[in-house]
């Protein structure tokens, strides 16, 4: 949520526009860097030193006499890492702690090639290569000869050196010490600092990544207009297709072409801006010849610009998607594997009122049969806004409240921000005063800006002293009023900062080790996200997965629990941009994301509503929010029409967990992301490689949802012209390599399983995840044209940590080929036993009805299985089968 909706807080109001956050324009960094000079630096062959991580050489500047480190290091497992700093500085500059999960094992290089000119290093089996040039500087990175990454390509490698400050700030008259905006002053401790270096990516016209931005999958060109800026904002329902800061950061690039995928990761959490430009540039008004727009090879090239810090950049080589993912997620981290639970419906409101209607609205769903899993609460649960309390009028019995949920295996979810009400007599605002826990102003002094309590101050998270003492405040004997089953949302954590420049902290405040603000700013919700996650994790022993929402989050927070992408509108706009959104998220390691279901302000209108629905059960965090000032939205306002189809979407998200956690299972243990952009699994299909309105759910499901309002068709993509593709509810199939178009109704959502794979599903119906656990498996096979498929189905208990520590899961693999379905262990090390069963299994692509079907379980005799045969859509249905799902068995087809 954000100011504007707060009657009691005096804000600037959000509509002024633009004006309340910056533009490139406004910040001198960017500035100095676009208007130059173009700074040449030479690069000093003889300086190479080979040490067992690489290599290093010195670079200097003419005209400035700047002289830098560069460091170079050929990291395992195809990744190349680039740092650059002072020889010199006159004090250390801040390098990111805690994003990466320790440092990247290196590679031993060697001197392949050298010339007057150059040198060239490479490493382990010779395939990859470096080539540094000596003037102008330029670093390539080369496989099996050609280059694919430039590095310093145009010459745009910009490092401002820490100064000492002057004697009198009034003599700076270049912005360099002092910058205002508005009414804002930021003085910076150490003068200029910026850095700025830009890459070329050879052959390639297609790159993703930076979120967050509510913007297309595709990102733009930015010649003609704003670059894009990673800079943590509380954004109040944000300008679509704006490259402007919103609440999250991740500063990695992700670049495709049919044959090769690579990456870039720019790890910096200061203000951040990303200049790209497509070369040769999509044609305009036929202005390139097309002729010779074929002969030019298309290439990208990318400037960061950053305020602080170092460089220091991450290349991942790839080449394949899958590889990348597995790359990044090596040295940020793997996606947290959630609790089952979180992986239902949330009901979500700004706010529910008191103990009477959140029961009154967890026993309409059961009134009206729709499952759901967690409700929560907004701010006004707490007394006064002190986080960590309860208001005693309305909420007077927090235990009894959530045990009452938890005798249905539900769950609830409570509001917990970082900034602290200044109230001297509340003992957590005194324990974390004399603690020495906040954030201070440039004076030394404890911040203060207003949030929601008035005057707050914001605790310092980047300290690890804080972040363990604000764990230890989730234990039971601390919190009181809490139970196991209550699980935290962290919200306004950019900070927001209500009367602060662009409504955040401003960048002079002093964090832990004397850094200032502007250093790690980006890097204060991921801090807030962790230490909240640790302890909900330690209040159980070390025994409990966690789930913790975030709005604000950094490279890395996927191993910390889930985010959503704010504060959105209900409009039919906000839900199309809601999926290029996830998927961007997702391309850059961030699995567990959604958007807020009908959007968090205004009111849907029943059909944007039900479409919502729709299309949010086929992401990952599946949430229903809404704010205080619009209409109640509870599913069974709408009328049974509207109730019928949400509480339809709903199930189907449910008879589909056993796939959702399986693919959480592979996004926590490979990288994969669980949605995918259709040309991760389709990576030489062009067609689709810019298509935003449908994705992939793991490497079996399309998804097309509709998001136009009143539609009547869809037109929907299948790739692959040797692919099948199997409408999920009429199991009729269709040719790959050709768009479809699709009549819809309001009851429509187009999902189709891919020829050669094998889903897992629940079926049957209950009330939440724990209902679901324990119904009985379909298989559903949708054969190639081979006749084959296979796919896998992950167990575990679904809420501790015995999958980690005790291997106690169970992954099998199913597979079919000749009329023969196995069920088969996919892994060798886990032990994991549940009465899980496999009742039913479908068969699609059948072509003809069998004769016999027997079912073999070993040690005991096959027994013929029922079955029926739909000619009409050659789907084959096998019944009654009851065999475990953690056992070995096989089906053999006649």
């Amino acid at each position: 949520m954000a100011a504007k909706s707060e009657p009691i807080i005096s804000v600037v109001p959000n509509d002024e526009g633009k004006e309340k956050f910056k533009k490139s324009e406004n910040v001198a960094f960017y500035r100095r860097q676009i208007q130059g000079p173009n700074l040449k630096y030479r690069l000093l062959l003889d300086s190479l030193v080979l040490t067992e991580k690489g290599a290093r050489f010195e670079l200097l500047e003419d005209g400035t006499k700047t002289r830098l480190l560069l460091s170079l290091t050929p990291c395992k497992n195809d990744t190349v890492r680039i740092v650059i700093d002072e020889i010199w500085p006159i004090k250390t500059r801040y390098r990111i702690p805690d994003v990466l999960t320790g440092e990247p094992p290196s590679e031993q290089l060697r001197v392949e090639s050298k010339t007057k000119d150059s040198v060239t290093l490479s490493w382990s089996s010779g395939r990859y290569q470096v080539r540094v040039w000596h003037f102008p500087f330029r670093l390539e990175v080369l496989c099996d000869q050609e280059v694919i990454v430039t590095f310093n390509s145009k010459d745009k490698l910009w490092f401002e050196s820490l100064q000492n400050k002057p004697s009198k700030l009034e003599e700076d008259k270049n912005s360099l010490w002092r910058e205002t905006f508005r009414n804002f002053e930021d003085i910076k401790a150490n003068g200029p600092s910026s850095l700025g270096a830009d890459f070329c990516l050879h052959g390639f016209q297609h790159v993703y990544g930076l979120p967050q931005h509510a913007d297309r999958l595709r990102l733009r060109d930015t010649s003609d207009g704003e670059p894009y800026r990673l800079y943590n904002l509380d954004v109040f329902a944000a300008d679509l297709y704006c490259r402007l800061g919103l609440y999250g950061s991740v500063p990695l690039i992700v670049a495709h072409k049919p044959d090769r995928t690579v990456g870039v990761f720019w790890l910096n959490a200061s203000d951040t801006f990303i200049n790209i430009q497509y070369s040769p540039s999509d044609p305009q008004g036929g202005e390139t010849p097309p002729v010779k727009k074929r002969r030019l090879r298309p290439q990208t090239d990318v400037h960061w610009l950053s305020e602080s810090g170092v460089i220091d950049c991450m290349i991942l080589l790839g080449p394949a998607p899958r590889q990348l993912f597995k790359q990044y997620a090596q040295l940020t981290g793997y996606q947290a594997m959630p609790p089952l639970f979180s992986l239902g419906y949330h009901q979500c409101r700004w706010n529910y009122n008191d103990e009477a209607d959140v029961k009154a609205v967890d026993a309409g769903f059961d009134r009206h049969k729709i499952p759901y899993d967690v409700i929560w609460l907004d701010i006004e649960h707490t007394d006064g806004k002190r986080y960590f309390t309860w208001d005693p009028a309305l909420f007077p019995k927090p235990v009894a409240l959530q045990q009452h949920l938890e005798k249905k295996k539900r769950k609830m979810v409570v509001i917990s921000d970082p900034h602290i009400k200044v109230d001297p007599d509340w003992p957590l605002y005194r324990e974390a005063r004399d603690g020495g826990h906040f954030v201070k102003d440039r004076e030394g002094q404890i911040f203060q800006g207003t949030c929601w309590p008035g005057e707050s101050s914001y605790l310092d998270f980047s300290c690890p002293e804080t972040r363990a003492w604000y764990s230890r405040c989730y234990s039971f004997d601390k919190y009181k009023g809490s139970t196991p089953s209550l699980f935290v949302w962290n919200d306004m954590n950019e900070p927001s900062v209500f009367n602060g420049p662009e409504q955040t902290m401003p960048k002079d405040a002093v964090h832990h080790g004397g850094w200032e603000h502007r250093e790690l700013h980006n890097l204060y919700g991921f801090y807030q996200h962790m230490a909240t996650a640790d302890g909900l994790t330690s209040r159980s022993g070390g025994s409990e997965r966690p789930f913790v929402l975030t709005r604000s989050f950094f490279a890395g927070s996927q191993r910390l629990g889930a985010i959503w992408t704010g504060d959105n509108v209900a409009t039919w706009e906000y839900l199309k941009i809601s999926l290029p959104m996830v998927l961007t998220l997702n391309l850059t390691g961030i699995a567990f994301c959604g958007a807020d279901v009908g959007g968090f302000v205004k009111d849907p209108d029943p059909e944007l509503l039900v479409r919502w629905y729709q299309a949010g059960a086929l992401l990952p965090f599946f949430r229903g929010h809404s704010a205080n000032d619009t209409k109640r939205r509870e599913p069974w306002l709408f009328g049974e029409e509207v109730t019928a189809a949400i509480r339809t979407a709903i199930q189907q998200r449910y008879c589909f967990l056993p796939f959702w956690y399986t693919l959480f299972h592979f996004a926590h243990t490979s990288g994969m992301p669980p949605v995918r952009p259709l040309w991760v699994e389709f990576p030489e299909e062009e067609s689709a490689f810019t298509e935003d309105n449908q994705y992939m759910i793991g490497g079996a499901l399309l998804a097309c949802p509709v998001t136009e309002q009143g539609a009547q068709t869809v037109k929907v993509l299948l790739p692959g012209s040797d692919e099948i593709w199997y409408d999920i509810s009429s199991a009729k199939a269709y040719k790959g390599g050709k768009s479809l178009s699709l009549p819809v109704n309001l009851d429509t959502v187009p999902v189709f399983q891919r020829g050669g794979s094998v889903v897992c599903r629940s079926t049957g119906s209950g009330t939440c995840t724990a209902d679901y656990q324990k119904l009985p498996l379909d298989v559903t096979v949708g054969l190639n044209s081979q006749a084959s498929a296979d796919g896998e189905l992950y167990l575990d208990d679904g809420h501790s940590f015995e999958y980690r520590d005790k291997k106690a899961f169970s992954l099998r693999r199913f597979s079919m080929a000749s009329g023969r379905l196995l069920c088969r262990s996919a892994s060798e090390e886990g032990r994991f036993d549940c009465d899980n069963v496999v009742q039913s299994v479908s068969i699609m692509g059948v072509k003809s009805k069998p004769t016999t079907v027997n079912v073999h379980v070993p040690g005991a005799k096959s027994i013929s299985a029922s079955f029926e045969f739909l000619e009409a859509c050659c789907k084959l249905r096998l019944n009654n089968l009851n065999v475990r799902a953690t056992t070995d068995w096989d089906i053999q087809i006649n």
